[in-house]
């Protein structure tokens, strides 16, 4: 299963966690790990281009592993690119949720008011 962790203070998410493999169908034919890896990894250069902040990204060597958070020097108009940019990366892993909840779950953790 993929677990999918989201971090949020004040409202503004500062990390997503994504671990694990969906195993819904055989290697190379995963459609779920493939959309999975098809919005975080959009949704992330899209941030990137937007913000031009360097987020900080940790990734599995084998695959099953992606890390991304917001940059603790980051000005507030880069936040907000950013935050809107995970916020579409949710938003398409909550709707992949929605049809193929048995090989992924989100959970969302407030860190602050």
């Amino acid at each position: 299963m993929i677990k999918v962790v989201v971090k949020r203070k004040d409202g503004i998410i500062q990390s997503i966690e994504i671990s694990g493999h969906a195993s819904s169908g055989p290697y190379g034919y995963d459609l779920v790990c493939a959309g999975v890896s098809a919005v975080s990894f959009g949704a992330i250069n899209a941030a990137l281009e937007m913000s031009g902040a360097e987020l900080n990204i940790k990734q599995g060597g084998e695959g099953g592993y992606l890390y991304v958070e917001m940059p603790p020097s980051a000005t507030p108009e880069q936040i907000e690119k950013i935050n809107a940019a995970f916020q579409v990366m949710l938003i398409s892993l909550q709707t992949i949720e929605r049809d193929y909840g048995q090989f992924i779950e989100i959970e969302e953790v407030s860190t602050g008011c």
